[in-house]
């Protein structure tokens, strides 16, 4: 059996994924991490992508896996396409869903205003509370303004460019929520059309959260293409 890793995203955690590895366990071994600083995890000295990337090496290493086929949803995606251009012999074939990729300092501006804790607990407190179990022992308002800092340095200099995707060579399938309502479809086509081996695919009937995703069509993408 091949080995899959799914990777999170921003703010999230290998829990919300339970689903999708029950779907994918039939034909895959599903490994899933939670980055450093998140579902739990003790932060490290950076909270960017680069130290993301680097959970994953790590993770790799901790299992003997020399390479591996990658699902990343949102932020996760971004990881596995920054890996495919730093570290590409540790990362075979890689579909993502809902990566933001256009970063500049007005959209990080406009996405940090999801992340105010304050807001949040005032607003949707329901949405505070699932925040603070998943994040647990951490202080979920701690991975909320560490993720916005992040955000405000991809704004200034973000990691990978339009150049950086013409020169991963790995087969890519590139995907969105047709109602997704954070990330466009035009950054998500120049990306596809920047890879030389990607291909692009949209869910239907399917919003930007993981909860909101048609489980079923997002299954049979991930299997298609890794088959």
């Amino acid at each position: 059996m091949k080995n899959l890793l799914i990777l999170h995203g921003a703010i999230g955690s290998k829990d919300q994924f339970e689903l999708l590895k029950h779907q994918l366990v039939k034909k895959y071994n599903v490994h899933s991490i939670n980055f450093s600083g998140h579902g739990g995890e003790v932060f490290k000295s950076k909270f960017n992508i680069a130290q993301f990337a680097e959970d994953v090496l790590n993770y790799l290493n901790s299992k003997n896996i020399e390479s591996i086929d990658v699902f990343g949803y949102s932020m996760g995606g971004y990881v596995a396409l920054y890996l495919a251009k730093n570290a590409p012999k540790r990362i075979n074939k890689i579909i993502t869903l809902g990566t933001k990729f256009n970063w500049s300092p007005e959209i990080a501006q406009q996405e940090i205003k999801m992340l105010d804790a304050e807001k949040i607990e005032d607003k949707i407190p329901a949405f505070a509370e699932l925040l603070k179990s998943r994040h647990t022992p951490n202080n979920w308002k701690e991975v909320l303004a560490k993720t916005a800092e992040m955000m405000l340095e991809m704004g200034q200099n973000n990691p990978l460019t339009i150049n950086d995707y013409k020169t991963i060579q790995h087969q890519v399938k590139i995907g969105l929520a047709d109602q997704d309502e954070m990330v466009t479809l035009e950054e998500t086509m120049a990306v596809a059309n920047a890879i030389p081996n990607a291909l692009f695919y949209q869910l239907h009937n399917s919003k930007h959260p993981i909860e909101k995703v048609d489980m079923q069509q997002l299954t049979h993408e991930i299997m298609d293409f890794i088959n």
